[in-house]
């Protein structure tokens, strides 16, 4: 009879052995288990962590190895359970910063199987995901949970592009969404004294906005404002939801060799763009997938080959003014700092993915170089990156602003057209640049004198006025 007991509650941890044994057989029976059978938690929270977003709170668990987890709601109260297999709580709750969040309360215990049960006492009703985050470097195994605001599923819609800052009916501000990489739980790339690139890029993000913002004709939006996490694609979505005219990420490199800097501007690449037009064609029954900017195009009711010609289209397109714009932020990047590659790179980044959206990811140095953290680390260097970055966007936008802003009107009351020159880039068509311009091939063959349509890469051409 004794041995099957000690059987059956072999697995348990220590204190947890002891309570129930010395329960319900006695202390001295309990002391006998735990010299026969030495037991264990197979996990141990070692820390709690949470992170206040726009639109969720995120929890996270740092665990001493990975652990088996169940996430279940109850209601009238709200709750929401979090169930750890065969793991201890090294430390309470206490320190957790709960307020400002809908969690009213967090309650645990450890359950007669050796779970450890989370409750989290809720002000309002909320929609809560978990995952895994296995160990990678430094980081160790973690269980994440995002409670997320609101009972129901949000939709995309197509919104009318934000009004100009001064009263006008046909004109729109050119919309800039600037995304400041990591935050929350992930600091990014750490560099000598502890610098974290999530606070880095956090800081030149928002003086970056302040640029914008001083600029007639601009609105900055912030994808991140504060120190938490947003998921890639999440990112990448909340710039196409606000029609957003650019989508600039902004990061700090890290190599393990010290002496790599150099700032960098990188686009997507061809590969890239084939495999998310796949993807996006993938999902196209969904009828918030929509291309082409403000108005956007449903691919809800075309066929599969209309709407892989359409998407394809729009990833092209959107790749050309990504190198383009890129081109420019890297040559003004290139006033203030040494330049890590002097072309703009090309990777499968995913936040960059967005089929019409132009999107660059700037690394602004490498934190790990202590000679460019040191500058990083300082407000006025910050301040310095952040309108170099802006200067470049300007300069794109100077030479071809999108119809229907308030800078393309101004250009054309102005009689200058949309652009005095242009030079040829990687990708370019004639009929391309014709269209961004709002004039006819028939004028730019007449105007530039040519004879057909070929072009090529570093030509000037002259614009005529639209």
């Amino acid at each position: 009879m004794m041995s099957s007991r000690v059987s059956a509650l072999a697995g348990a941890t220590s204190t947890h052995c002891i309570k129930v044994l010395a329960q319900r057989y006695g202390g001295f029976l309990a002391l006998c288990v735990l010299v026969l059978s030495p037991c264990v938690f197979a996990a141990q929270v070692n820390s709690v962590r949470l992170w206040r977003a726009p639109d969720n709170t995120r929890l996270v668990f740092d665990l001493s190895s990975a652990a088996e987890h169940k996430l279940f709601t109850l209601s009238n109260p709200d709750r929401v359970v979090i169930d750890i297999s065969n793991t201890e709580l090294k430390k309470g709750f206490g320190d957790v910063p709960i307020e400002d969040t809908p969690i009213a309360k967090i309650r645990y215990g450890t359950r007669a199987n050796g779970t450890l049960r989370v409750v989290l006492d809720m002000t309002a009703t909320t929609k809560p995901r978990s995952f895994d985050l296995p160990k990678h470097g430094d980081k160790p195994d973690r269980l994440v949970i995002d409670l997320y605001d609101g009972s129901e599923e949000t939709t995309k819609t197509v919104n009318t592009a934000p009004a100009i800052k001064e009263v006008s009916t046909q004109a729109r501000d050119i919309i800039i969404a600037i995304d400041a990489g990591h935050g929350g739980e992930d600091p990014g790339a750490i560099g000598p004294k502890k610098l974290r690139e999530k606070d880095v890029v956090l800081a030149i993000a928002k003086q970056m906005a302040k640029e914008v913002n001083a600029t007639p004709g601009y609105t900055a939006k912030l994808i991140r404002d504060g120190d938490y996490y947003i998921p890639l694609k999440e990112r990448r979505n909340k710039a196409r939801d606000l029609r957003a005219d650019l989508f600039v990420s902004i990061h700090a490199d890290a190599f393990h060799n010290p002496k790599a800097r150099g700032a960098s501007v990188f686009a997507l690449s061809r590969h890239g763009a084939t495999s998310e037009t796949a993807r996006f064609l993938a999902s196209k029954e969904n009828d918030a997938d929509l291309i082409g900017g403000v108005g956007g195009v449903s691919l809800n009711d075309k066929d599969n080959v209309l709407a892989g010609v359409l998407v394809d289209l729009s990833m092209t397109a959107t790749l050309t003014s990504s190198l383009q714009v890129g081109e420019q932020v890297l040559n003004n990047m290139g006033r203030i700092s040494k330049l890590h590659k002097k072309q703009v790179e090309q990777a499968g980044f995913a936040v960059l993915k967005s089929p019409d959206v132009p999107s660059i990811l700037v690394e602004t140095g490498f934190i790990s170089n202590p000679h460019e953290a040191n500058k990083l680390a300082t407000s006025s260097y910050r301040k310095f990156m952040a309108k170099a970055i802006f200067n470049g966007v300007q300069s794109y936008f100077d030479r071809q602003p999108p119809a229907g802003t308030w800078l393309a009107l101004q250009q054309h009351k102005s009689g200058t057209g949309l652009s005095s020159k242009y030079t040829i880039s990687k990708g370019d068509t004639l009929s391309g640049i014709a269209k961004r311009h709002s004039v006819s091939v028939k004028k730019l063959l007449e105007h530039n004198r040519l004879s057909d349509a070929s072009i090529r890469v570093g030509q000037t051409l002259k614009i005529p006025a639209s």
